[in-house]
């Protein structure tokens, strides 16, 4: 058989040169912006997975738990929030055994689920871990914050200032999170993050119940800057330093909660 001209052929490898290279589907994509605590341990590595739908319900049902529009003691059943939230049951089912591990739901076999119920002796058991580990996780953060993580960091902190200014709690219980969630991630220390996630949402379900009677949320929006501005800075020793101001401040807070509670 005859071969084709070598114009032809010069052609044909002139038209694949120019077809433009294909992107392999495996590529991993961006983190979301406040990942959620289950992906600290990719986000570590240098790997993120998509957003997905039980993301969105872990993260919708925590506020609903932390804000006390899910109470301590209510009982949930998966069709319920299925409807409430608009997603399917599969995720709204994820999303609950992931609270139940950090404690904020109580699943009981054949039974249903519980909004878990508050208590001060444990929440204080839970300061004497927090401190240690937490003090390692902002010393961590601002030696390993990229220069992104960084500014966010500043601009987490200017956002605490205008809670502080305006007494915003709704605010500042969003900024919390993020910010908490964003210190595990720049700590880059999977270890670490897996104990603290396991608190962050307890600790704030817990404030935001007793606030009113025992915090000052200006004071506490402040000494929650102070870490995030020295994290900013990439200051180890300030920020441990605003850490544990913010700890004590915490601890005598939730000391103060049981006249309260009397």
């Amino acid at each position: 058989m005859p071969s084709r001209p070598a114009a032809a052929k010069k052609g044909a490898r002139k038209s694949a040169a120019a077809r433009p290279a294909r992107t392999p589907r495996t590529a991993a994509r961006p983190a979301p912006a406040g990942a959620a605590p289950a992906d600290l341990d990719l986000l570590s590595s240098g790997f993120a997975r998509p957003r997905t739908l039980t993301d969105e319900a872990y993260e919708r049902l925590e506020e609903l738990i932390v804000t006390l529009q899910l109470p301590p003691g209510a009982a949930i059943s998966e069709a319920t929030l299925s409807e409430r939230l608009g997603i399917g049951r599969t995720p709204i089912r994820e999303a609950l055994q992931r609270l139940a591990r950090e404690r904020l739901i109580v699943i009981l076999p054949q039974r249903g689920n519980l909004v878990s119920q508050i208590d001060v002796k444990s929440q204080l058991r839970l300061l004497e871990t927090r401190r240690e580990v937490e003090r390692l996780i902002a010393r961590c953060a601002a030696r390993r914050a990229t220069p992104a993580e960084m500014q966010r960091f500043a601009e987490i902190a200017e956002g605490f200032d205008r809670a502080a200014d305006e007494n915003d709690e709704t605010s500042f219980v969003r900024l919390d999170k993020e910010f908490n969630d964003l210190c595990l991630k720049a700590a880059r220390n999977e270890f670490a993050a897996g104990a603290m996630s396991l608190m962050h949402g307890l600790s704030r379900r817990f404030w935001y119940l007793h606030y009113r009677q025992a915090a000052d949320l200006p004071v506490m929006a402040r000494l929650h800057a102070g870490v995030a501005h020295a994290i900013a800075r990439r200051d180890e020793a300030a920020a441990a330093t605003a850490l544990d101001r913010l700890l004590d401040n915490i601890e005598q807070f939730t000391r103060a909660t049981v006249s309260t509670d009397a």
